[in-house]
């Protein structure tokens, strides 16, 4: 990413991941509120917000390998956000697009993750 004064920095992935976790709140506060969304939207909410909390604790972890356990956590929970933004999409399809998107970002954040998990031995 480049700044304002065009010097390169290091994109920030606790800010990243706290959007991540504030785009799909906004988006499930969208979908209409029926037997199936309600634990879809419950599942979702935990696993958005659980990515950027959970990269917090690896970014404070006590270990490389206590640091490598929770970025697995992480890269789990980008996962189960990538599933239930799918099952949502089938459960509301008015929201289709905009969980592509959403998605599309959770599964970035998960190749990510998993690059940073496999490169930490």
């Amino acid at each position: 990413m480049i700044n304002k004064n065009n010097n390169i920095r290091r994109y920030d992935l606790e800010e990243r991941t706290a959007k991540f976790g504030e785009k799909v709140i906004k988006f499930c506060q969208k979908i209409e509120r029926n037997p199936v969304t309600i634990p879809l939207i419950t599942q979702l909410v935990d696993a958005a917000t659980s990515v950027g909390a959970n990269y917090c604790e690896a970014d404070d972890a006590e270990s490389k390998d206590d640091f490598r356990h929770k970025i697995g956590i992480v890269k789990k929970e980008c996962r189960e956000s990538k599933h239930f933004i799918r099952m949502i999409a089938v459960a509301y399809p008015k929201v289709k697009e905009e969980a592509r998107v959403l998605w599309q970002e959770a599964k970035e954040l998960n190749l990510i993750f998993n690059d940073i998990y496999r490169q930490v031995k």
